[in-house]
């Protein structure tokens, strides 16, 4: 499996920026209130965030020699695939919430100032969200050894 690339990263934020921008229109379009995301969604991808990054602690210590057992490699491969879900949720999320927040700011009347607080603590959290996750990944991955004769097969082969 390959690292999370960061264009797929700036692709899919964008993706989700598009498509919360779409949402509001549409909304204030059909005569509805804006999308203002709860405080608990930001609560609720901080708290992801955090238990990524705790899972992929035990992977960590024996990657890295610090722990003495073995962990179960179908364990670290779903923390890894989860890693990546992560980060790629984190752009998602975050793009839309920087678009919501980008379009209550360019309204000639102004939003009120919790709606401006949700919306950026939306975006931190869908920041942080995508930083676990690349973090957790990071945590993942095998360091390189000496016997690794990796450098000799083709480009095409390079990742196992």
């Amino acid at each position: 499996m390959t690292r999370t690339r960061p264009s797929l990263l700036v692709a899919v934020a964008l993706l989700g920026a598009a498509l919360g921008w779409l949402l509001e229109t549409a909304l204030v379009a059909s005569g509805r209130a804006t999308f203002i995301p709860p405080v608990t969604l930001a609560a609720a991808l901080a708290l992801i965030a955090v238990i990524v990054v705790v899972m992929a602690l035990p992977v960590f210590r024996v990657v890295r020699g610090t722990a003495k057992s073995r962990i179960d490699p179908f364990y670290a491969t779903r923390v890894v695939l989860l890693a990546k879900a992560t980060s790629i949720t984190g752009a998602l999320l975050g793009g839309a919430a920087v678009a919501i927040l980008v379009y209550l700011l360019t309204r000639s009347v102004t939003p009120p100032t919790a709606s401006l607080g949700l919306s950026v603590a939306t975006v931190v959290a869908g920041v942080l969200l995508l930083v676990g996750g690349l973090v957790a990944e990071k945590m993942c991955t095998l360091p390189p050894s000496d016997d690794d004769d990796s450098t000799h097969l083709p480009a095409s082969q390079d990742h196992v």
